[in-house]
């Protein structure tokens, strides 16, 4: 008798407060015969706060699963998938593949007829940009922006005739110079949001023009937790 393929479940995970994580997000991470993870150490802290640890009995197996192997590691969750296991794949926070590991495993699981599911939950994406005060839709993501500052100046003017919403990711110790560099790309007074710690006790929201933001981010000391920049469309208030 032929074995019955198993599944590949696409899992988002909290980006700050757990309780944000579904039962069926427990439920997949939990009954899965692998853990495909961005971060073990992330994850592993995960299972803590469900109270399951390793060893038998315990949760299921992990495999670091991220951007500078995510080639190598295809071909051993394929065959896994194959033979019948259940393979859950989630990032350090958020929904996979949306600016994190998992798309080409994700299309190659597609190619060969395998069954892949979705198990939505927390996206930074949408969270910033449903309290950012901006137009909703159509909105595009961005992803995070070149580190180089040629470079990335060069990726905001290549966004600025956009008419709708744009979204993208930043690190703190960047923030600054990326709002500068999209300020002088789309003008100061396009209207922006800056929101940080989303979902967490210091969750913060800076609305206001874009040239305001950036200078008011330039003089603060430090900027802590990952960012989520919003910015309005061309023409757009």
């Amino acid at each position: 008798m032929a074995k019955t393929p198993g599944r590949l479940r696409i899992v988002a995970t909290p980006i700050g407060n757990l309780a944000d994580l579904s039962p069926r997000a427990r439920d997949a991470l939990l009954t899965a015969d692998l853990v495909a993870c961005e971060d073990t150490r992330r994850t592993g802290r995960l299972f803590q706060s469900l109270g399951v640890t390793g060893g038998a009995g315990g949760r299921p197996a992990m495999l670091p699963l991220h951007d500078h192997n995510e080639d190598r590691q295809i071909g051993r969750v394929l065959r896994l998938l194959e033979d019948g296991g259940d393979v859950t794949l989630v990032s350090d926070a958020g929904t996979p593949l949306v600016s994190d590991p998992g798309f080409r495993l994700a299309r190659a699981a597609m190619a060969r007829g395998l069954a892949v599911e979705a198990l939505p939950g927390p996206s930074a994406i949408l969270a910033a940009l449903v309290v950012s005060g901006l137009p909703p839709y159509p909105f595009t993501f961005l992803g995070f922006p070149p580190r180089r500052k040629g470079r990335r100046r060069r990726f905001f003017d290549s966004h600025a005739e956009l008419p709708h919403t744009l979204v993208f990711f930043e690190s703190p110790q960047r923030a600054a110079a990326s709002l500068a560099d999209a300020a002088a790309a789309f003008g100061p007074d396009r209207d922006a949001a800056l929101a940080r710690e989303l979902t967490k006790l210091h969750e913060e929201v800076l609305r206001g023009p874009l040239g305001e933001l950036a200078a008011g981010v330039a003089d603060r000391p430090k900027l802590r937790g990952e960012v989520t920049v919003v910015v309005g469309g061309r023409g757009r208030r």
